[in-house]
């Protein structure tokens, strides 16, 4: 018998993971964008100084993919979501752009650290349980951070808070809650140390296919970035009640969430990348309304359409890199996630450097949607090099 605590059942594997993602990206990834508006209200923060902060929190979310597989698993997340509570909190304590740079670039490292590993723990897990459609579970947990930062957003908004008290808020909140999953990442500790030191040593063998999800998973980050870092700053546009256009996040967050639970449990018997393609050109039609019909409308759809395929995109190209990945799971995962996050360093930087042209914004949006079909349509030429769901639910 290893030594070592019992692996955690369905039910605990599913929530810690909830949890942790909900911390590490609705939080120490997306807390910045309802947090935007208030930013630019109260600290004069102008739209090319936003799209540095957005961008050297993807930097930070490449290297962090880079590095994760060098970790352990319990030192990779829970020391991830302490990291993300401090530099969260830090945010609202300095005014000084080059700190907050800073800051940002570590809440990336952080993010992309709890994400791959909190994959490569749950999916491992669910896929020896064959419970796989529980996997719904653990990603919904972005999307129910991202709805939870939204709300709290409108609400210290409604209490008039300035930006950098509602920071300090979110610090608090991310401590708190860590506390919750802290536990469940130090179980079978021996058995997840042994399998990240097998994922180290283990070689990838690359073919066509690899390299193909690999592109794939990086026009994710280019195609959904811009709206989901500037959809409530769009929205203020059209409307001041922040109780209205703050409703834009919350909004995105509850579709990310209900649509990995639906996934999961329902859509479980699809070919993943048919459920791939099919979901982003769903997210490209979402990039792409703001631009065809400029309303406060078309924003909620927009955020309702790509809220709605984000995170499944994220748990399908993941599962396929479980999948393909074998043996170097964890390598190929944290290589998926470090080639999303070039994709979305390159989309802020973009905005920033056309935002001032006329149309720029729209372009942008446009080039967005273009490679998320082209994406799209390359997934569904790949079908045949794709196995059946391998994460079936078992009663």
């Amino acid at each position: 018998m290893p030594t070592g605590h019992a692996a955690p059942g369905v039910f605990v594997i599913a929530l810690a993971g909830l949890v942790a993602l909900a911390v590490a990206m609705g939080i120490g990834r997306f807390a910045f964008t309802p947090i935007l508006p208030m930013m630019v209200a109260d600290a004069g923060l102008t739209v090319v100084a936003a799209g540095w902060l957005a961008a050297a929190n993807y930097l930070g979310y490449f290297l962090g993919a880079l590095t994760a597989p060098r970790l352990a698993k319990n030192w990779a997340i829970r020391g991830g979501l302490l990291l993300i509570a401090v530099v969260t909190f830090a945010m609202g304590w300095t005014h000084d752009f080059v700190l907050q740079l800073v800051l940002r670039l570590l809440a990336g490292i952080a993010s992309a650290w709890v994400l791959v590993h909190v994959s490569a723990w749950a999916l491992a897990h669910l896929l020896r349980l064959r419970r796989g459609d529980a996997s719904g579970i653990v990603y919904a947990g972005v999307g129910i951070g991202i709805a939870v930062a939204g709300l709290v957003c409108m609400a210290t908004m409604q209490l008039q808070l300035p930006s950098d008290q509602t920071w300090m808020l979110f610090g608090i909140l991310s401590l708190v809650t860590v506390l919750l999953c802290w536990r469940p990442f130090g179980a079978d500790r021996t058995s997840a140390s042994q399998s990240v030191q097998g994922n180290k040593r283990e070689r990838i063998q690359w073919d066509g296919d690899k390299w193909r999800l690999m592109a794939c998973y990086g026009a994710f980050g280019i195609g959904y970035i811009i709206p989901a870092t500037f959809l409530p700053n769009m929205a203020h546009r059209y409307i001041g009640n922040p109780l209205v256009f703050g409703l834009a996040w919350p909004v995105f967050g509850v579709a990310a969430a209900l649509s990995t639970l639906i996934a999961g449990r329902w859509l479980a018997t699809m070919n993943d990348r048919k459920l791939w393609a099919v979901s982003y050109a769903v997210m490209a039609t979402g990039v792409v309304l703001p631009v065809l019909w400029t309303s406060l409308t078309a924003i909620m759809l927009a955020a309702l359409f790509v809220g709605g395929t984000f995170m499944v995109v994220t748990m399908l190209g993941l599962r396929e890199a479980r999948r393909v990945g074998g043996a170097g799971a964890t390598t190929f995962i944290a290589l998926m996630t470090a080639s999303f996050a070039i994709g979305q360093v390159v989309g802020p930087l973009l905005v920033s450097a056309i935002a001032s042209w006329q149309y720029g914004f729209a372009a942008a949006l446009l080039l967005a949607a273009t490679v998320l079909v082209a994406a799209a349509i390359t997934l569904w030429c790949s079908v045949p090099h794709a196995a059946e769901p391998a994460y079936g639910h078992c009663e």
